[in-house]
């Protein structure tokens, strides 16, 4: 590998850390692993080219973006292919990631050049107000394993529309993508220390002194609420602008009076994405008692039928999760669950190595006070709950701290976008079972997050608006 990627140029440190194909268990690759100085040289750089950067037109801005977006369908095979070898998920999904973070180089694109801006009299008529959108400044943005392309382009091309460089940390186990990212963004022309990447095993040790830096600016930041709350308590000292995208615990719910395919398809669609590996991933299920054991023995059925396998290998449906802690614990919350009480309908083990695979599973009967309930799951794992009133389901929905997004099943329009409406989420997939598109803000309320990413708020992220009060 080329080492790290800053100021323009590939470093040629020497390349330390494993990447593992968490299919087969095997080393892949190495990279090179940043101390706190290479944080330091990357961000150097992302400040030095800051103004220059801030400088550029807003439509060179959108060109380059543009640039991208075409680069990476013309290299989506390539890179969906690095998606699979260290990440797990199936080509075919890896295939719909490469489409859906090229998607925001787009939509960014197309947002740079209308950044918000006005002019009007003041009511006392002494005064014409002013204001303009100008960039944050220098950005470090932390990116988690589980989408590895489409959460840096989320965050990436929103901050160089805007006018802001950047600093991107992405996880340990997924670097390759981000590098590979970086390859485009240098062949699409995007200047010297605008973009710069490192990749370390020490997370803290990097970013905690640029937390500390004056230089820096803005942290954006995807992965668990527990190491957001860490990152939050960093950057108060400096009241550094923050956007955080956090844990989840989604409910989805099938209200009595819910189209049953419909709400299979979308449980599946819901649960399965990434094999559950997801934020926005269904957590709890929370059915009708008219309609649950019909729910539970379809989704069953769609579950039990899918093929688990090597992501690389045509027609599996269902890869690994990331290593072998994953295993451990999406294991743990169901022995849990089902030592006190609930009902495996199909799955409910971890399959023999090589590889971090565990069989898509539904649980009926889970108490009420199962962890499963409380906790993320982040696997391929459906705990299904019954309800009697609308006002129970929502109640159960909403008892949590987590806040993404909610799920929500019925044919009654006014009953269920009354129910979408008081689910404390930010988002809700209302008969639908995904809801991520770059047109639209993504994030959460609660200790889910703040800030939302994608549509026109996620350029608002990365500026600063100003006002002139202009006397007459």
């Amino acid at each position: 590998m080329k080492g790290h990627y800053i100021d323009g140029t590939w470093t040629g440190d020497e390349p330390s850390l494993p990447v593992e194909n968490p299919a087969t268990g095997a080393i892949i690759a190495r990279v090179a692993d940043a101390d706190a100085a290479v944080g330091q040289r990357a961000l150097e750089a992302a400040a030095a080219a800051q103004d220059k950067w801030a400088r550029t037109s807003p439509r060179s801005r959108a060109d380059l973006l543009m640039a991208v977006f075409g680069l990476l369908h013309e290299r989506a095979d390539r890179i969906a292919a690095l998606i699979t070898a260290e990440m797990g998920k199936p080509l075919a999904e890896a295939r719909g990631e490469v489409s859906y973070a090229a998607e925001f180089f787009r939509w960014f694109a197309e947002e740079s050049v209308r950044a918000a801006g006005g002019y009007r009299l003041a009511p006392s008529g002494t005064r014409r107000i002013v204001t303009m959108s100008q960039p944050v400044g220098p950005v470090l943005a932390i990116t988690p394993w589980n989408f590895p392309l489409a959460m840096g382009a989320r965050k990436i091309a929103p901050a160089l529309g805007a006018g802001c460089t950047i600093v991107l940390k992405p996880a340990p186990q997924t670097p390759l993508t981000s590098l590979a990212l970086m390859e485009l963004l240098d062949e699409a022309g995007v200047p010297a220390g605008v973009v710069n990447c490192v990749t370390t095993s020490d997370a803290a040790a990097v970013c905690t002194p640029l937390l500390a830096d004056p230089r820096l600016r803005k942290l954006t930041f995807t992965g668990s609420t527990a190491v957001g709350r860490t990152l939050l308590a960093l950057s108060a000292p400096r009241v550094l602008r923050t956007s955080m995208e956090l844990g989840g615990n989604a409910p989805f719910v099938v209200l009595a009076h819910a189209d049953l395919d419909k709400a299979v398809a979308g449980a599946v669609e819901a649960k399965m994405r990434n094999s559950g590996e997801a934020c926005t991933s269904a957590n709890r299920f929370l059915v009708h008692e008219s309609l649950a054991e019909e729910f539970a023995a379809r989704l069953t059925e769609r579950l039990a039928a899918l093929r688990v396998g090597d992501g690389a290998e045509p027609g599996t449906q269902v890869g690994p999760l990331i290593d072998a802690t994953a295993v451990a614990s999406v294991e743990r919350l169901v022995d849990e669950a089902v030592r006190a009480g609930a009902r495996v309908r199909t799955g409910g083990h971890r399959r023999p190595g090589p590889g971090y695979f565990f069989e898509p599973t539904v649980l009926t009967d889970v108490p009420a006070d199962a962890r499963i309930l409380h906790t993320e799951i982040f696997g391929p794992v459906a705990p299904i709950r019954t309800f009697f009133t609308t006002a129970e389901a929502l109640a159960a929905a909403n008892t949590t701290t987590a806040g993404l997004i909610g799920y929500v099943y019925g044919e009654n329009l006014n009953e269920t976008l009354t129910f979408a409406e008081n689910l404390e989420t930010g988002m809700v997939g209302v008969n639908a079972g995904v809801v991520s598109d770059p047109a639209a803000p993504f994030g959460g309320v609660k200790e889910s997050g703040l800030g939302r990413e994608g549509g026109r708020e996620g350029l608002d992220e990365y500026l600063e608006t100003k006002y002139l009060g202009l006397a007459l």
